[in-house]
């Protein structure tokens, strides 16, 4: 499989403008231009955005925030840990693999994950290493999660 570059996308209004793109084709919970809005103080490099670019233009991005251990309800013993809100291929570049570059590049940081998979998307997250988890809807909000646990840690019952 092809290596693509994944960049810590800064915050500006660069960032801003690439971003209508996505959301000209894509659904609309997973538009980030409201994250990045809230977010905007420009340049800055505390972003939860991760992107790549192809042909000169942002390909594929990913919102991935840092959760404090003190929120865990997935993970034993409670941990920071990430969890990927939003995942997004615009469709000329669908079928390259920016997908999972883009999950293999928030797994090469060490924590656990947890996601939400949407619909049609449990396949993927299967392929990429992650583990749906059934608990009671109260706990998860009519949500489907799934986590994905680097080497040694194990999920909570």
């Amino acid at each position: 499989m092809k290596t693509f570059q994944v960049e810590h996308l800064k915050i500006n209004y660069k960032t801003l403008e690439q971003f209508t793109q996505f959301y000209e084709y894509g659904l609309q919970e997973l538009s980030m231009l409201d994250d990045l809005r809230a977010n905007l103080v420009e340049n800055d490099s505390h972003s939860p955005f991760y992107g790549i670019y192809l042909e000169g233009e942002l390909a594929a991005r990913l919102s991935l925030y840092l959760i404090d251990a003190k929120y865990d309800r997935y993970f034993q013993p409670a941990q920071h840990h990430y969890e990927i809100w939003k995942l997004e291929v615009l469709p000329q570049y669908r079928g390259r693999g920016l997908g999972w570059a883009l999950v293999a590049h928030a797994q090469s940081m060490g924590l656990p994950i947890k996601t939400n998979a949407r619909w049609r998307s449990g396949p993927f997250w299967l392929k990429m290493g992650f583990v749906p988890v059934y608990a009671p809807p109260s706990r998860d909000r009519d949500e489907s999660p799934y986590v994905w646990l680097p080497p040694g840690d194990e999920r909570r019952d």
